[in-house]
């Protein structure tokens, strides 16, 4: 009876040992308030006040209610750190190894159980995390999901930088799963709307390297974070908590560089980079966000195929370009009289620009045995001839063009009628913003309103974009890129009595563009567009068109010159030529001078003049 009687006390003790501290109200509370702890639940007040995480998967929380209480979600998960061993890599200590060393660290826990985790430290010995780079692929005009760029994480192994290994670390990227059978407006749609979901993904860094700047063409800045591997080895941690949770991915403020913002402040308790993306997140923004909190020790640059393509081919003749063509074509030959006629080196030049032709087009296609053995015997000649090292310019980083947020205030005249107009965009560049940061010839508008108001009180909608895109990629005798362009929105036309009507409209073109001088460019596309005008009998208007003009970047600013002409199938004709030129004072302010001439076969001509006041901002 003695023995029976201490064996139960003694089991009843060993109980005791391994239960959840009874915390107080408060306690629990002060610790659920606690900005690390929402962070780790990914938590954020709503317009109501109430909490609400960001995460959409419900596997993820321990609570029922833990995605709407985060003190809910705090005694849930002390109580499963206290549940015995017998779970193995299911226990709550391995699934949240950062919410258990964060509680280790707040609470006296002496009397956890001793868990074993071999799947989570298998994992974390691989990867070995001592410090992290923000790497920035930059815009992609080509691809709808790249136009903004994209933000990821390296996480580096010890070592990294002494031993020249980067391509051996590990890239964190959060990214949407798409669906491929979806077109381009249900693509848009979901996008906008959270129809896609997104996840944490942990590669290697070398296959995203290939991904962006050869598959896509893509310069790639890293951004090495004063991170230490204590840090480093957190975000990590949590990252590991995140694996097959799903979040729903918004393309313009839950994406890629929101949610790795999230990760960082994780990894640096203090850290408030989030509360300045309550709208939007461009992934230029949040790097700004990034070096503007002090984490950024230094940048480097890798180029993508293409640039260095364009560096190599760019001071070539017209003749030496054209064995360039000639011999990635196969229509001539490296043992040809005529190319040994040539000075030794510039064929060393035009042989290696040869070589960089033939992979670039060879990006994402499958193996061509011919173009391999005629690269191969390139690469021979460049051998036996190098050319001089490749120097290349490098360009302004994203982070130090505009801000992507536009304030606008315009004065002017429309047919003798004074007005003022007040406009915002919410994103994000057009073909005479400040160019640093930016490519030529590249304009993405999201979210534009303008409203007009016209001497003696009379308000109207003037403009509203809902997006507008144009890439104005230049051809040359190498690389012959298609220009493009698409719009969606609300604008004014030419109406009746001189006055003007609001259509809505959907429209695109493409063409091409032409280099004239380095900062000189003139453009033709051939355009359609579907127009809703209560001035037109049909409810709907089909027009086709032509769009051509000249952008100039000169000392001033960039200047663009356009005329557009729409032919309708009800027999409306429509011409406009439009001047711009923009006056930078400064990288947050600049002025901008606007001339339009307006022809209607149905109502005339308009002439109309300003000019504008545009802010840059956040």
């Amino acid at each position: 009876m003695l023995l029976r009687l201490l064996l139960l006390m003694l089991c009843s003790g060993l109980g005791l040992a391994h239960a959840a501290p009874n915390l107080s109200p408060e306690r629990l509370q002060t610790l659920a308030d606690d900005p690390h702890w929402l962070n780790l639940g990914h938590y954020q007040r709503t317009y109501t006040g109430r909490w609400r995480s960001h995460v959409d998967d419900p596997d993820f929380f321990l609570a029922t209610e833990g995605a709407e209480d985060p003190a809910a979600e705090l005694r849930a998960t002390l109580t499963a750190l206290y549940q015995p061993a017998t779970s193995g890599d299911r226990h709550a200590q391995c699934r949240y190894p950062s919410r258990t060393r964060w509680l280790r660290q707040q609470l006296p826990l002496i009397d956890l159980p001793v868990i074993e985790c071999p799947e989570y430290q298998r994992w974390l010995a691989d990867i070995d995390p001592d410090r992290s780079v923000l790497v920035f692929p930059a815009a992609y005009l080509n691809s709808p999901s790249s136009m903004f760029g994209h933000t990821l994480l390296r996480i580096d192994p010890p070592g990294t930088e002494a031993n020249g290994t980067a391509l051996l670390s590990y890239a964190l990227n959060f990214g949407a799963t798409t669906d491929a059978q979806d077109n381009s407006l249900m693509y848009a749609w979901k996008g906008l709307f959270g129809g896609y979901p997104g996840q944490f993904a942990l590669l290697p860094y070398r296959e995203k390297i290939g991904e962006y700047s050869r598959l896509e063409n893509r310069d790639l800045w890293e951004y090495h974070l004063d991170l230490s591997r204590e840090e480093t080895r957190r975000l990590v941690e949590h990252v590991w908590e995140l694996r097959d949770t799903r979040f729903d991915y918004y393309f313009f403020d839950e994406n890629c560089s929101y949610r790795l913002l999230e990760l960082l402040e994780v990894a640096r308790p203090g850290l408030e980079l989030t509360d300045r993306f309550p709208l939007t997140a461009i992934p230029a923004d949040t790097v700004r966000a990034v070096m503007d909190a002090g984490l950024i020790v230094r940048t480097d640059y890798r180029p993508s195929r293409e640039r260095e393509l364009q560096a190599r081919s760019g001071d070539l003749a017209a003749d030496e370009q054209r064995w360039v063509r000639r011999l990635a074509d196969g229509d001539a030959s490296l043992h040809e009289a005529a190319w040994h006629a040539l000075p030794a080196a510039r064929r060393a030049v035009i042989q290696e620009a040869t070589y960089r032709l033939l992979r670039y087009r060879a990006a994402g296609q499958a193996r061509d045995p011919e173009l391999a053995a005629r690269s191969f015997r390139l690469l021979q000649a460049i051998h036996e001839n190098p050319p001089p090292p490749l120097v290349l310019q490098r360009p302004t980083a994203a982070e130090q063009g505009h801000e992507s947020r536009t304030l606008q205030l315009a004065v002017g005249s429309h047919e003798g009628r004074a007005f003022a107009d007040y406009g915002l965009r919410m994103a994000y560049h057009d073909l005479a913003d400040h160019l640093p940061g930016f490519p030529l010839g590249a304009q993405i508008e999201l979210g534009h309103l303008r409203l007009r108001q016209y001497q003696g009180g009379h308000w109207q909608v003037q403009q509203l974009d809902l997006i507008d895109i144009r890439s104005l990629t230049p051809r040359t005798r190498l690389l012959q890129p298609w220009s493009w362009q698409v719009a969606a929105g609300l604008e004014r036309v030419p109406g009746h009595a001189g006055d003007e009507t609001l259509v809505s409209q959907l429209g695109g073109g493409a063409g091409m563009t032409w280099p004239l001088a380095s900062s000189l460019q003139a453009f033709t596309l051939a355009t359609v567009r579907l127009e809703h005008n209560r001035d037109h009998a049909s409810v709907l208007s089909p027009a086709a068109g032509l769009n051509a003009g000249l952008l100039w970047r000169n000392p001033l600013g960039t200047l663009l010159l356009e005329g557009r002409g729409e032919q309708f199938t009800n027999g409306e004709l429509r011409q406009q030529w439009q001047l711009t030129q923009q006056l930078e004072i400064d990288a947050r302010q600049a002025l901008r001078v606007n001339a339009r001439y307006q022809h209607s076969r149905r109502h005339g001509e308009t002439l109309e003049a300003g000019v504008e006041l545009r802010w840059y901002l956040y």
